[in-house]
C-alpha cells in the first residue's frame, strides 16, 4: 500500500515548499488535461453512429480515452504523492514518467532505423481507409482533410481510388461515382466563385496530363514524407517540447523523494537519539 507520510517538525524539515508544490501544480495542470481527453472522447464516442467504425486499425476515440485515462492515473500520483509526500505515488509517478520516456525515445529511433517498414505500414493503413472510405463519416472527413491540406490524392497515386468500391472502374460497378475520385483530390483556385464539386469524375479513366490540370495526382505517402524532411526542425522542436515536461517531472519528483527520506532519516535518528537514556 501507498501510504506513509514523513512527520517532523519543520525546524527539522529537508522537504522544499517549492518543489513540493511546483511539483503539486505540474501535475495538477495535466491532471485536468487528461480529464479533458476523457470528456472530448467519451463525448465523440457516444454521438458517434452505432454502426459506424473507423478503420485506421484504432478508433482514435478509443485512444483518446486510453491516453487520457492513463494520464489520469498518473498525474493522480503525483498530485496525492507530492501532496502527502507519499514515496509509493511519487516512485510510481517517477517510473511512468521515465517509461514513457524511453519508450517514447526507442520509437523513435526504431522508426528511423526501420523507416522503411514504417513506410509499409503507412501504405497499408491509407489503403485500408481508402477501401472505407464512405463507410465511416469520421474516416471521409480525415481523408479529406489530409488529401485538401497536402494537396495529394491516394497513397501511391491517385489510381488508388480504384480499390474503393464505389470509385473502381470495373464494368459491374453501377456507382455515379465510378472511375472518379472524390472532391478532396481536385485542384481548387482561389479566383475560382464556381466550384465545380463533380471535377474528379472520370479521372481515373483520363490522360495522367489532363488530369494533372484538375486533380493532383500525386500520392499522400511521397508528399507527407516529403513533408516531415522538410520540417524536421519543426518535428524536433515538438520532440522536445514533449520530452521537456516529462523529464522536469521526472527530476522534480526525484528530489522530493530524496527530500523525503533525508527527513525520515533525520527522524529516526531524532528518535533514537531522544530514546536512547545513555546518550
Amino acid at each position: 500500500m501507498c501510504g506513509g507520510r514523513a512527520q517532523i517538525d519543520d525546524e527539522f524539515s529537508f522537504v522544499s515548499p517549492v518543489v513540493k508544490y511546483l511539483l503539486f501544480f505540474f501535475n495538477t495542470l495535466f491532471w485536468i488535461i487528461s480529464l479533458v481527453l476523457i470528456s472530448i472522447g467519451v463525448y465523440a464516442r457516444v454521438i458517434k453512429h452505432e454502426t459506424a467504425i473507423a478503420y485506421l486499425t484504432v478508433d482514435p476515440t478509443i485512444i483518446l480515452m486510453a491516453v487520457g485515462v492513463f494520464m489520469f492515473f498518473i498525474t493522480f500520483c503525483g498530485c496525492v504523492g507530492s501532496l502527502r509526500e507519499n514515496i509509493c505515488l511519487l516512485q510510481t509517478f517517477c517510473i511512468c514518467l521515465t517509461v514513457i520516456f524511453i519508450l517514447q525515445l526507442l520509437a523513435g529511433i526504431l522508426g528511423f532505423i526501420f523507416s522503411d517498414k514504417v513506410r509499409y505500414k503507412v501504405t497499408d493503413i491509407i489503403n485500408n481507409a481508402i477501401v472505407h472510405y464512405r463507410n465511416d463519416l469520421d474516416l471521409q472527413n480525415l481523408i479529406d482533410f489530409g488529401q485538401k491540406e497536402f494537396t495529394c490524392c491516394g497513397g501511391v497515386s491517385f489510381m488508388d481510388w480504384s480499390n474503393n468500391m464505389y470509385f473502381n472502374c470495373s464494368d459491374e460497378n453501377p456507382s455515379h461515382e465510378r472511375c472518379s475520385v472524390p472532391f478532396s483530390c481536385c485542384v481548387v483556385s482561389k479566383e475560382e466563385r464556381l466550384i465545380n464539386t463533380m471535377c474528379g469524375y472520370n479521372m481515373q479513366k483520363s490522360d495522367p496530363m489532363k488530369a494533372s490540370s484538375v486533380i493532383n495526382t500525386n500520392g499522400c505517402i511521397d508528399t507527407l514524407v516529403n513533408w516531415l524532411h522538410s520540417n524536421l526542425f519543426l518535428l524536433g522542436g515538438i520532440a522536445l517540447g514533449l520530452a521537456i515536461p516529462q523529464l522536469v517531472g521526472i527530476v522534480l519528483s526525484q528530489v522530493l523523494i530524496n527530500q523525503i527520506r533525508d527527513q525520515i532519516k533525520m527522524q529516526n535518528y531524532d528518535l533514537q537519539h531522544h530514546s536512547d537514556p545513555w546518550s
